[in-house]
């Protein structure tokens, strides 16, 4: 009989408490006790089997009691009671059991399958909700830039039509002083037909055709002013809202 460190694995299949049967393979470490070499040679006839019999007794009174998922959390804990159990036993026939390791937990293959499944749904599941909440954020942020641009676009057209009374103020005034005779009426009348034909520049110089037809005789040019003036007065009637001035219509 040997006095050196020797290891049996057994093999011990056994069933969950969740109802799934499980192989798990525990490694026992053993070694003879040198002052206890008579009875471990003389008292037991086969002392490898005494040992399996008692991993397969604690394992699948143990087991059992534990679903599929702890099983491979408390294998730590088996593995005590294995040793524990063992050492009790066969100290008495001259054995010290150095060592109990479950060194492997082998369910069915299509419980196996099944668990790669659920664990696959479950990332899965979790990166559609990364994906969802990550839309969320760019479709906020993206509405919260569109208002605050809207907002300084806004500011900026009221501090442009604010720039634009501020000069056209500016132009009364000095018009009016160096100018006799002139009324205030009639150089707003000037100033804006003059933004009126600045406008039609634009519209010329920034369309894509070649050729802006207009029909302004000196008589349209009175009824663009005289319609101007009606806008600013609040003389024009139910009649004429909503038309085109005399005269403007546009073709390209």
């Amino acid at each position: 009989m040997s006095k050196r460190v020797q290891q049996l694995d057994v093999a011990v299949e056994t069933k969950t408490r969740d109802n799934v049967f499980v192989t798990l393979v525990v490694s026992v470490q053993y070694q003879v006790v040198p002052e206890s070499l008579y009875d471990a040679f003389y008292r037991l006839t086969d002392y490898s089997s005494q040992i399996r019999s008692y991993v397969f007794d604690v394992v699948r009174a143990t087991v059992p009691k534990i679903i599929l998922d702890d099983v491979f959390v408390t294998k730590e804990e088996i593995a005590n009671d294995v040793r524990d159990q063992l050492s009790k036993v066969m100290g008495t026939f001259g054995f010290e059991i150095l060592q109990a390791l479950v060194t492997d937990i082998d369910p069915a293959p299509r419980v196996k399958d099944a668990m790669n499944e659920i664990n696959a749904a479950q990332r899965l599941r979790q990166a559609a909700f990364e994906r969802a909440e990550g839309d969320k954020v760019t479709r906020v942020k993206a509405a919260e830039a569109e208002a605050e641009a809207r907002y300084l676009q806004g500011l900026g057209i009221s501090r442009q039509r604010q720039a634009i009374l501020n000069g056209m103020k500016d132009s009364v005034a000095d018009f009016s002083g160096d100018l006799e005779g002139v009324s205030n009426k009639e150089i707003m009348e000037l100033l804006l037909l003059t933004q009126y034909f600045d406008m039609v520049k634009d519209v010329g110089a920034a369309s894509k055709g070649s050729t802006l037809f207009m029909t302004h005789s000196p008589s349209a040019v009175n009824k663009v002013a005289a319609e101007l003036r009606g806008v600013l007065t609040g003389g024009i009637g139910g009649g004429s809202a909503g038309k085109k001035p005399a005269g403007q219509q546009m073709q390209r």
